[in-house]
């Protein structure tokens, strides 16, 4: 009998029959009639029936692939339809098209894309690895636990600029503010698509996404089902193991499946890269040769914090009897002997999905992650035993609404910060630095060592003669301290031994009795560990709908921080509540709760003009945080289709980002200094050049500092305008670049400035001094722009050659111009480059990546069996990482190769892979005070079972 169905939905999957690999936009049409849809980039479709009679016929076509004629009995039957490739139309088609995801073709903005086969294709070690490989991205590796994407500049470990999501969940660790890599994010097995889209994107997804989204989509349970498992081994002792299982069934429904489930289990084993970077500092005022040592960059405890080590000027020699004494330092602790370098890193999701027969569609998803690694932020920190959950429920009709709600908890575990715990041991040992300083300079000239008249008796000259003046100072004495330089190193040797004879070494027992007891106590009782237990809480939604022959959108959300770090990151401590004992050690004190809550609202409007060759968006964000004024987004973009093979897209976009949680609240001592948060504002701090100058003169004068104000801190702003082009060339070329400019308002840094306790007594002496990094706004206009092109070149069905180019730059000074006069004067006219913000841009200004590869090679005739390759060339110019006080410097030019090979075995449905990232094993840095990054070779076996 033939039914009569009116709006009924047909629902379906088109895959290659080959690799089972999604087919994007291919065309299916209901046989005899102009209805019809396109797959999406999972090679989903869903096309509404409207009133035509079932039994029906559908076809499904695409560029490539033999056309397929599917009988559909009901709206109820899933169908899973597999296209062949026609071999006659392959040598003529454009296979290009065939690789480019929905958001690429209709995106003004820039979008790059990866997807399973490309994850699987990679030579790098994981997907997220393989994210650095696309134009216009930079990664940035800490650890191998611990690695960070950014775009179009601001690479910092701290991505505070970009967002990250996995289905459309905010990803980010509460207390931080931002997304700790993929140490806490999705299994590779059941990641569909990683689209980055770059540039500003606050309309849609809010604040966050400031200079770009990085969207993970992971598998439908309803769509991917069976076991998968993975297991991968490799140097530095890599053990990965991953498993991901899918099932759907009937619970409610006799027609089709209606309740899905998955889970994922991931395990991760490596020992670490380690830091071991034991140059001076980059600010150095001495280099290794120096007698008294020196300040390296992964040695800590050693730094000169203090301000009565230097003793090389004329009155300190001559007059301080302290000839050959110069700048000093007291011994440090190697990052070696400081932190777990056995990463570890588990990760379980569960996700729980029901569907009812009008495709309404309800989600519960349970994810979880912990571990130990090295994370890299404002100091080193041995992350032990980090745990990470978030609960998500959903409700969602697809293509017309979503509600969506999740919470997300965070406990730091046993954490510590690594440089922190060694001043923390030095000082338990040796005593305050200013007061160990005292000790040693006086002990260099004074009884029973002497070490100043036994320089002075070598090298033939006494300080008290009256021909040790200015001018010999500066002449013949310098000469004789480079002569005498072996000397002197051996007389502060023993001198060290002296003074610090009883300090600890690593491995001794005495060693790790404190190391245990600073590590084992939090920062507010006077240790190294960190207390964080923050949440964030967040509710979204998202209504879809069709108005004046456009489609339209409408959305907001709620989300509330609730940080509870008891003092250790953030300002809770309540200064009344604070009781000590008889020397100051703090007994009790108690703690504030601080929330922080923003909402916003959005619009989103497109619309076709000239059949589809014209696309207009235009979109309208309003965004309140309880702190900062009502603030707007607005974004207005055009794609273009010069035919089929040429799309030119262009947009004129503003987004905000409001100052994060450390932004507003933050107080940590990282030893060279005290990072604040700034949302009351700091008067009467001096500046760094100021006081050098005030204190190097004979009479101290209060009147030679300069003082200064930091205002409370306020969002940032950034307007940027952008075109670009992506197109197809004969064929076989396929061609994509973007230019873009942002000009920035309120740009959100750091000041440093000193804070000041005079002496009540004599007015012009300071009794002691505060070294504060406060967060603050730019006063001027800042820009950035940048260029990106790639380029794929497709020789035949198998092999591709590619290759792109990245271009950044950022202006603290401007120069005026129309738009920069017409709609930026006031800030224009602030800018200089006397502007105290360090704007931590750390990008390279210019980069390239260059890649072979080839697919799907048939070694052995009569077997399902497929080879495929890929090498990948890498060159990053060099580029200053401005990471914070304590690691901040120069990163050297650096290049990689990556390679691998992979061999398929479909009637095994297996995948063996062999690869190595940085297969020539150039050890690198990639961040200042980070390790060196050398080759990583691996060996993995996929398995995958429908």
């Amino acid at each position: 009998m033939v039914q009569s169905v009116a709006a009924q939905v047909i629902k379906g999957k088109v895959i290659d029959a080959k690799t089972d690999e999604p087919v994007i936009m291919a065309n299916v049409v209901i046989k005899g009639t102009s209805l019809g849809t396109s797959t999406d980039l999972d090679g989903n479709f869903s096309l509404d029936a409207k009133k035509t009679a079932f039994p029906l016929r559908i076809l499904v076509s695409f560029i490539g692939y033999q056309e397929l004629e599917v009988e559909v009995k009901s709206p109820e039957q899933e169908l899973t339809i597999r296209l062949r490739e026609d071999s006659e139309m392959l040598e003529a088609v454009d296979i290009i098209e065939q690789r480019l995801s929905k958001k690429q073709r209709e995106s003004a903005l820039t979008v790059e894309a990866l997807d399973g086969r490309a994850i699987r294709e990679t030579p790098a070690p994981n997907f997220y690895e393989a994210l650095g490989n696309l134009k216009g991205v930079d990664l940035t590796s800490a650890s191998i636990g611990f690695k960070i994407i950014n775009t179009r500049g601001f690479n910092s470990t701290s991505p505070v600029r970009s967002l990250q999501l996995i289905d459309g969940v905010d990803n980010q660790a509460p207390g931080l503010n931002f997304s700790l890599g993929n140490f806490l994010g999705a299994n590779e097995l059941d990641i569909t698509t990683v689209d980055i889209i770059a540039g500003a994107s606050t309309a849609f997804y809010g604040p966050g996404a400031f200079n770009g989204v990085i969207s993970m989509t992971t598998k439908d349970p309803f769509l991917y089902q069976g076991l998968s498992f993975s297991q991968k081994v490799g140097e530095r002792a890599l053990s990965e193991t991953a498993v991901r299982y899918a099932e759907s069934f009937k619970l409610f429904s006799d027609s089709r499946d209606d309740f899905a489930f998955k889970i994922n289990l991931f395990y991760l084993r490596a020992d670490d890269w380690e830091a071991d970077n034991y140059d001076p500092v980059d600010d150095s005022k001495v280099d290794r040769t120096n007698p008294g040592r020196y300040d390296a960059v992964n040695v800590y405890g050693d730094e000169s914090l203090a301000s009565n080590n230097e003793r090389e000027s004329f009155e300190d020699v001559k007059f301080n009897n302290r000839p050959g004494l110069g700048i000093f330092y007291r011994p440090g602790y190697q990052e070696v002997d400081l932190v777990d370098y056995d990463t570890r890193n588990f990760k379980g999701n569960i996700n729980l999905a029901y569907r009812t027969d009008n495709d309404l569609r309800f989600d519960y998803t349970l994810n979880y992650g912990t571990g130990t690694t090295v994370y890299q932020g404002e100091n080193r920190f041995s992350l032990k035993g980090i745990q990470f959950m978030q609960n998500i429920v959903e409700v969602s009709k697809q293509d017309k609404f979503f509600v969506r709600a999740y919470a997300t908890v965070e406990d730091a575990g046993q954490s510590y910060d690594a440089v922190l715990t060694a001043f923390k041991m030095n000082d338990a040992v040796l005593g305050d630095e200013a007061t160990w300083n005292q000790t040693y300079s006086s002990a260099w000239s004074g009884a029973p060592f002497r070490f100043a008249n036994a320089f002075q008796n070598a090298a033939n000259f006494n300080v008290a003669s009256p021909s040790f003046d200015s001018a010999f100072y500066a002449n013949e004495y310098q000469d004789i301290l480079r002569e005498y330089n072996e000397l002197l190193s051996n007389f502060h040797d023993s001198l060290l031994g002296i003074i610090a004879g009883g300090r600890p070494l690593p491995g001794s027992a005495a060693y790790d009795s404190i190391f245990n007891d600073v590590t084992s106590r939090t920062f507010t009782d006077g240790g190294s560990r960190f207390y964080d237990r923050s949440a964030l809480y967040h509710i979204m939604g998202e209504y879809k709908f069709e108005a004046f022959d456009g489609n339209m959108r409408v959305g907001g959300n709620f989300r509330l921080y609730r940080p509870n770090s008891r003092g250790n990151i953030f300002d809770e401590v309540i200064p009344s509540s604070i009781k000590t004992d008889s020397v100051g050690n703090v007994i009790s004190q108690e703690y504030r709760q601080i929330s922080n809550s923003e909402f916003g609202f959005y619009y989103g409007a497109e619309k076709f003009f000239l059949g589809e060759v014209l696309k207009a968006s235009f979109t309208l964000r309003m965004d309140k945080n309880q702190n900062f004024d009502y603030l707007f987004s607005p974004a207005a973009s055009l794609v273009y289709n010069l035919g089929a093979n040429h799309t030119f897209r262009g947009s004129l976009g503003r987004a905000i980002r409001n100052p994060t949680l450390q932004d507003q609240y933050l107080r940590y001592d990282v030893g060279r200094a005290v990072l604040l948060g700034n949302i009351n504002g700091y008067d009467s701090l001096i500046t760094f050049d100021s006081f050098d100058y005030y204190r190097s003169q004979e009479n101290l004068d209060r009147d030679n500092l300069d003082f200064f104000n930091v205002a409370p801190i306020e969002p940032e702003r950034v307007t940027t305008a952008e075109i670009g082009y992506r197109g197809t060339w004969f064929k076989r070329v396929f061609v994509d670049f973007n230019y873009f400019h942002s000009w920035y308002t309120s740009f959100i840094g750091f000041q440093f400035g000193l804070d000041p306790r005079f002496d009540p007594t004599f007015r012009d002496r300071i009794r002691s001094l505060s070294a504060y990094r406060v967060a603050a706004n730019a006063e001027g206009l800042v820009t950035t722009q940048g260029f990106n092109a790639g380029v794929n070149y497709y020789l035949d069905d198998h092999l591709s050659l590619s290759g792109n180019y990245s271009y950044n730059s950022i202006d603290l000074t401007p120069k005026s111009n129309f738009i920069t006069k017409t709609f930026y004067q006031e800030e224009l006219d602030k800018s200089s480059s006397e502007d105290p913000i360090v704007p931590a841009f750390n990008t390279p200004k210019h980069k390239y990546n260059l890649s072979f590869s080839g697919r799907d090679y048939k070694p052995w005739k009569g077997k399902d069996h497929s080879l495929g390759f890929a090498v990948t060339y890498k060159w990053i110019q060099g580029f200053t990482f401005e990471g914070s006080p304590q690691f901040t410097g120069f990163i050297n030019t650096y290049d990689l190769v990556d390679a691998q090979v992979s061999y398929a075995v479909k009637p095994w449905h297996s995948t063996f892979k062999l690869g190595a990232s940085n297969i020539l094993n150039n050890k690198v840095f990639q961040v200042y005070g980070g390790p060196r990054v050398g080759r990583l070779a691996y060996f993995s076996v996929l398995v995958e079972l429908d």
